[in-house]
């Protein structure tokens, strides 16, 4: 294993008292750092410094962290990426704070990705030692960690071969526009892990973000969410519901500048030998929202 995870989405936002309001009191996200106009956070189970950068100043995504396993993993993605024949830089340790080398690429999808191994370790509230289940004095949802992403690029296709080429990346999800072996890719849903994905890419125009996810337990946190999302006036983009699509448990929802969140439960367990799952457009309505059966036209058109 190369990339182990989705290290932090670093994202912008229109007003950052607001942003932090529903990021640290509806989320329950905990500040790590503030300076200047950024502000970092990490979740209850997360032991690096962040996974969450609020930057004030538009909306949109950043940049993603991705952090690998092994040094070395570092020096072999830099090579793969630029044998795909992208550009990479080097990242110096301080950049980002409490953030160690690595290096920094924009994808074919016009996205940012910088890679790193090192991060400060802070530790979760539960510590390591005879852990409880979870913190006492969780606030607001409590989301416990970061999950994934998806993202949109004008050929998924691409991101599908680079994803697979340089961090070594499957596919457990695909829509086509047909099940034949040469048919076009509209949507990929991708992973190194037995997470069912970690980074999902859906046609659409480069450089822009659909959505960043946090993991929950299951079904009952995820309505729990959605009661709060009432309570705290957060406006809610679809569900509570169920994907056909990963099977996961869903209510997709917006920050206060626009950038749409996701709490996300359940799915199946991948494994690079699970034959992958393949959609049609006709059946994209079921993929996408399981009980509706029907797509929400803003849901792909939507995006920052």
């Amino acid at each position: 294993m190369a990339v182990m995870r989705l290290g932090y989405a670093h994202v912008r936002v229109t007003d950052l008292a607001e942003a932090k309001d529903h990021y640290a009191n509806t989320m329950g996200l905990y500040e790590t750092l503030s300076e200047g106009n950024k502000v970092y956070y990490k979740a209850w189970d997360e032991w690096d410094h962040h996974s969450v950068v609020l930057e004030e100043g538009g909306v949109g995504l950043v940049k993603y962290g991705w952090k690998v396993q092994y040094s070395s993993d570092i020096d072999e993605i830099e090579k793969k990426a630029q044998t795909f024949g992208v550009t990479v830089e080097r990242m110096s340790k301080g950049e980002n704070p409490e953030i160690g080398d690595g290096i920094r690429f924009t994808t074919p999808s016009d996205h940012v990705f910088e890679i790193y191994h090192e991060a400060t370790l802070i530790g979760t509230e539960v510590g390591t030692h005879n852990p409880d289940a979870f913190p006492r004095h969780l606030v607001g949802v409590g989301v416990p960690a970061l999950d994934h992403s998806l993202i949109t690029a004008e050929d998924p296709g691409m991101m599908d071969r680079f994803l697979s080429d340089v961090f070594g990346f499957y596919a457990t999800e695909r829509v086509q526009t047909s099940l034949d072996d040469d048919a076009d890719i509209i949507a990929t849903w991708m992973t190194n892990s037995i997470q069912i994905h970690q980074l999902a890419v859906l046609a659409g125009p480069q450089g822009k973000l659909h959505h960043f996810a946090f993991r929950l337990a299951d079904w009952t946190e995820v309505g729990r969410a959605a009661d709060l999302f009432s309570m705290d006036d957060v406006p809610i983009d679809i569900g509570p519901t169920r994907h056909g699509i990963t099977r996961g448990q869903t209510v997709y929802f917006f920050d206060p500048s626009g950038n749409r969140n996701e709490v996300f439960s359940g799915g199946y367990l991948a494994y690079p030998d699970r034959p992958m799952h393949v959609w049609t457009p006709d059946a994209l309505g079921k993929g996408v929202f399981y009980h509706a059966r029907e797509l929400n036209d803003a849901f792909t058109s939507v995006l920052t």
